[in-house]
């Protein structure tokens, strides 16, 4: 019986660059390392953190608007101290109020009705969320039960390969299926990545929309090894799609870097119990306790070989529906390992506050910067090491190796900001249209 996946699948790569070749490919590396001082932070926001960049992508235009005015914004400090509803007329204002705060980092929230540093002022009932981007958390601690590559903190590009898989996954979701263009990947500073939609369409979505789509694209949502996922038949054509994008990725990432069920326990408790049949699940636990330490790829084959061997003793009308119960059942199995596993409640709330792009993670010093499905966590800026290069290169910070990341984030809001003169355009069309019709 061939195997339903071929062990001949196309990997995925992700080149570090020059710099860092001195890194071994797939050697864990502890992401928490090194940890800014304060006076690191100060130095950070003044000479490199890109105030108006980012002013720019929250405002959707370079004149102070709505959108910025009343947008909040949360400090978090190291002392542990949270300060939330903050908000800022201009990009001066912002980048004075966030160097004189000097916080570990700020984080993003809602475009309110009304300026969020007036909420103590007015009644709690008059600030209403209107808007924010549309946002999608991932973070390694959800692959923790298929990486055996490393744990904790520690991250690798063996691993960091789950991440890179849900992206692509996402991205083809939200361009397909919901029609999205303005959108960008940033990296969380240790093992996680956060996506931020900034179309139109996805920032008014109210709550309620915001779930329906957590819904349909959140399909694993069960993270025990354990659980069989157990998908309906025929596949959404979003799930037949994710399928044929994670399938050529299985066996390179599952079965031979991580080989995550060669512990023979976990493979009875999870691979043996995924088996739509009892008699094979007894089968499968009989052999890999008779033969120990087969790896996740023999054990993987044990399935054909022993399915083979009952399907010869089936009647001939039940062998094709036995087979193709058991390509379902691999088919899972690829789908609940490999599948995006989302933070949800990131989702759900358009108030759900995230870190700002560009951000230090106060545990790696590794800057937030946006990545690409090329990215890997040894390429991130650290900000020792943009302090060592400020250092060298006279403060040109065009000369640092933060320069490539701020390009494709200035990239990214002068899309939006296009985007946002076009829609306003349409929008005037239309009322003129409307008012010359009445």
């Amino acid at each position: 019986m061939p195997s339903l996946v071929e062990a001949s699948g196309p990997g995925l790569t992700s080149e570090p660059p020059s710099s860092s070749s001195d890194t071994t490919s797939g050697a864990p590396m502890s992401q928490a390392s090194y940890g800014p001082s304060s006076s690191d932070m100060q130095y950070y926001y003044q000479h490199l953190y890109p105030f108006k960049q980012i002013f720019q992508w929250l405002n959707h235009s370079p004149k102070p608007g709505r959108d910025i005015i009343n947008r909040e914004f949360a400090m978090a400090f190291r002392s542990g101290a949270y300060k939330r509803y903050n908000s800022f007329n201009s990009v001066q204002e912002f980048k004075a109020q966030i160097q004189k705060g000097n916080p570990d980092r700020f984080e993003i929230g809602a475009v309110y009705n009304k300026p969020p540093r007036e909420r103590d002022s007015i009644l709690k009932t008059e600030m209403k969320p209107i808007e924010k981007e549309l946002v999608f958390d991932i973070d390694m601690d959800d692959y923790d039960s298929y990486r055996t590559c490393c744990s904790g903190a520690q991250v690798c590009q063996k691993c960091w390969k789950f991440i890179t898989l849900a992206m692509k996954v996402i991205n083809v979701s939200l361009e397909e299926d919901f029609g999205f263009e303005e959108f960008i990947w940033v990296f969380s500073g240790r093992r996680g990545a956060h996506c931020w939609i900034s179309d139109k369409r996805a920032r008014v979505m109210i709550d309620t929309y915001r779930k329906n789509m957590l819904d349909y694209v959140n399909v694993v949502r069960d993270r025990n090894i354990e659980k069989r996922l157990n998908l309906v038949r025929p596949l959404h054509p979003h799930l037949s799609r994710s399928l044929e994008i994670l399938k050529p990725h299985f066996v390179e990432i599952i079965m031979r870097e991580q080989d995550t069920w060669r512990d023979d326990e976990l493979a009875m408790q999870s691979l043996a119990t995924s088996c739509h049949d009892k008699q094979l699940t007894e089968q499968l636990k009989k052999l890999w306790t008779e033969r120990p330490g087969r790896s996740s790829e023999e054990k993987w084959k044990d399935m054909d070989v022993l399915a083979s061997q009952i399907i010869m003793n089936l009647p001939k009308q039940r062998q094709n529906d036995y087979l193709q119960r058991l390509r379902e059942n691999k088919e899972d199995i690829i789908i609940q390992t490999l599948y995006p596993k989302l933070d949800v409640e990131v989702t759900k709330q358009t108030i759900h506050l995230l870190k700002a792009p560009f951000c230090i993670h106060p545990a790696t010093g590794n800057v937030c910067v946006p990545i690409t499905e090329a990215f890997s966590p040894e390429m991130a800026p650290k900000l020792i090491t943009l302090q060592n290069e400020m250092e060298s290169n006279g403060n040109q910070v065009e000369k640092t190796s933060l320069q490539p990341y701020l390009e494709l984030f200035s990239k990214y809001v002068q899309t939006i900001l296009k985007q946002e003169i076009t829609s306003q355009k349409r929008e005037r069309e239309e009322d003129s249209k409307q008012s010359i019709d009445f």
